[in-house]
């Protein structure tokens, strides 16, 4: 076991843990009350926690001290309209499974567990003789000597212990040995053109043009970058023609493999790619130069292959290019006005999502503007996978996609384990106690995660008389080079009441970041009416905020990431109602919005041009 310290990897939007927020009458429904003979008797005054002056010690770190008690005219204010869920807890998970800082440590060892609820023995648990009562469900759990040791040296309110596995499942792998798939569209839609200026003058250059000349850039940049990765290339109107490395005879597939998952799968998995770039360049840049347009979109059997294909390297990518929606094979949406859960290519994208996610692939989705590719659909392979969902121009292709190539998995297989006291849940989430497990995958760089916790309402007067909470988070996940790591990072936050949390308790940058992927999260989901509530609530709190002290600009970002959703959900009228690809383009970026990459204001300033076009079909 390792420990190290980071303390940014997560974060809380509140210093103290908000024990009476409870959703309002619209909102999420709590756990119901038990039956009033067995509850506990109310007492008739619950004494605030001590106000304590706070003097910092050079010592291992505190507890902050508790907020201020505010007038008598703003606690009524604030009891009666704040709405918000400030109990946030953020992860910066890109972050966390990065232990290029612990590489020197090579201790192998395994956590103490809980019998119970799984929670692992840290610094911050407490230990009488032999017997550690878990502080998350109370279980008394036996533990030896040689245990006890591990956690006797440190004390503090932070512990961040990292376990190496001396097993693994594979062998080593090279992290070069992975494979980067271009799936491009060549249907007779990519041969429309755009006016564009050039240095001598104006020029037409069709969609299948600017692919070209991006897809050119991109091997150019891996054979400078990554000479030892492999790269394919597999194409599809009428047909899909796998073309490989560009060395061996294309393999293609029509008619009815068109419509046979497991056929497409098998032959395209059993495609050899013996060569790296270095020795396929050539090939390649004439297999895209010869690229010519026609015929109608089986994007589907498309992208099935190229998983398939990048399936045998854990690590790798497919990037899809496309103008229009599947219209043939496997996937096809032609047929459908929208896709419910059940429809059969809704089926279908969803299994090949967690598919390619289960063999360490990302897929990034790239459409034009001014088509109709039904991405709020196909997006969900680049959502479920870890990977990015673009909307682009025949000026803009080039630079799209050699970032996409340049997005490296850095981890794959990742499975986080949040844990609160028992008496806590999360609100909309699918588990309602106090452990949230979330199956995450494939994990690139810049990666955060956020989410809600608060405590049951019937339990709210019992918390309300604990000075602190425990809460841990444990990532399990595979490196690059298939080691096996575990990491576990506990904290201690103290409690107190909305009354008492002013602006100065408040980190806005959790809390935009997370109104964003959350908000994002509702309304692809169809529950635009939630997502409204939740964003009228993000926009009273900032308000509030803007009363005590004067706005950040980081934090106008988050209002116009606010402001950019409730234009979007103000204009979806129906459930069943499809977002346009512009509207579901936004959706996905705020899905994995983050407060280190600002770089969705651009797209907020271009859906506010866009508001008076229709961004719903």
């Amino acid at each position: 076991m390792c420990t190290f310290r980071k303390k940014e990897q997560m974060e809380f939007a509140c210093s103290h843990v908000v024990c009476n927020w409870r959703p309002d009458g619209e909102g999420p429904v709590p756990p119901p009350l038990p039956p009033r003979r067995l509850r506990k008797p109310r007492p008739t005054s619950l004494p605030l926690p001590p106000l304590p002056s706070f003097h910092p010690s050079p010592g291992p770190p505190s507890l902050p001290p508790p907020p201020p008690v505010p007038r008598r005219g703003d606690k009524q204010e604030g009891e009666s309209r704040l709405t918000a869920n400030v109990n946030v807890i953020s992860l910066s998970i890109g972050k966390m499974v990065d232990i290029s800082q612990a590489s020197g440590l090579e201790c192998f060892q395994s956590p103490v567990i809980c019998g119970k609820c799984s929670a692992a023995l840290s610094c911050l648990s407490s230990i009488q003789r032999t017997v550690w009562v878990c502080e998350f469900c109370g279980r008394s759990n036996s533990v030896n000597d040689s245990e006890k040791v591990c956690v006797g040296q440190r004390a503090g309110v932070h512990s961040d212990d990292l376990y190496l596995s001396s097993q693994s499942d594979d062998d080593y792998q090279n992290l070069e040995d992975t494979l980067v798939v271009f799936c491009v569209d060549i249907s007779g839609s990519m041969s429309v053109t755009t006016e564009v200026t050039t240095s001598s003058g104006s020029a037409h250059i069709s969609r299948l043009q600017s692919m070209q000349d991006a897809l050119q850039r991109a091997l150019t940049s891996l054979l400078q970058q990554s000479p030892h990765r492999r790269v394919a290339l597999v194409t599809f109107n009428d047909d899909v023609v796998i073309y490989g490395d560009g060395t061996s005879t294309p393999l293609a597939l029509r008619d009815w493999a068109l419509v046979d998952y497991d056929h497409i799968w098998q032959q395209s998995v059993a495609y050899s790619i013996p060569h790296c770039i270095a020795e396929t360049y050539d090939q390649l840049i004439q297999r895209v130069q010869n690229l010519s347009e026609n015929g109608a979109t089986c994007l589907g059997p498309a992208a099935l292959a190229s998983v398939a294909m990048a399936s045998r390297y854990p690590g790798s990518k497919v990037i899809l290019c496309t103008d229009g929606k599947a219209n043939i094979g496997l996937g096809e949406m032609e047929q459908t006005p929208f896709l419910t859960s059940s429809s059969p290519s809704s089926y279908f994208y969803r299994k090949l999502a967690l598919q390619a996610a289960g063999s360490g692939v990302i897929i990034s989705v790239m459409t034009f503007e001014g088509t109709d590719c039904r991405l709020a659909d196909i997006g969900r392979l680049a959502d479920t996978t870890g990977g990015r969902v673009n909307m682009v121009s025949v000026g803009t292709v080039a630079t799209e996609i050699q970032s996409a190539s340049n997005d490296n998995v850095v981890v794959t297989g990742v499975m986080a384990t949040l844990l609160a006291p028992d008496g806590m849940y999360f609100p909309y989430e699918d588990e309602n106690n106090h452990k949230l497990v979330r199956d995450i995958g494939n994990v690139t760089k810049g990666l955060e995660v956020t989410i809600q916790f608060a405590v049951k309402p019937e339990l709210m007067e019992v918390f309300l008389q604990k000075k602190t909470l425990p809460f841990q988070v444990q990532l399990s996940f595979k490196t690059r080079d298939q080691q096996k790591v575990t990491r576990i990072v506990t904290e201690q936050r103290p409690v107190t009441t909305f009354s008492r949390i002013q602006a100065g308790n408040l980190n806005t940058a959790v809390l935009g970041v997370h109104c964003a992927q959350l908000c994002a999260r509702l309304t692809m989901d169809g529950r635009v009416q939630e997502a409204q509530r939740q964003l009228k609530a993000q926009q009273v709190l900032l308000n509030q905020i803007s009363k005590q002290r004067p706005i950040e600009q980081e934090e106008n970002i988050y209002s116009n990431w606010m402001d950019t959703m409730t234009t979007i959900c103000d204009d979806i009228t129906t459930e069943t109602q499809t977002l346009s690809d512009e509207a579901a383009n936004v959706m996905y970026q705020m899905k994995r919005a983050s407060s280190a990459n600002n770089n969705t204001s651009e797209i907020q300033k271009n859906t506010m041009r866009k508001k008076k076009k229709a961004l719903m079909e």
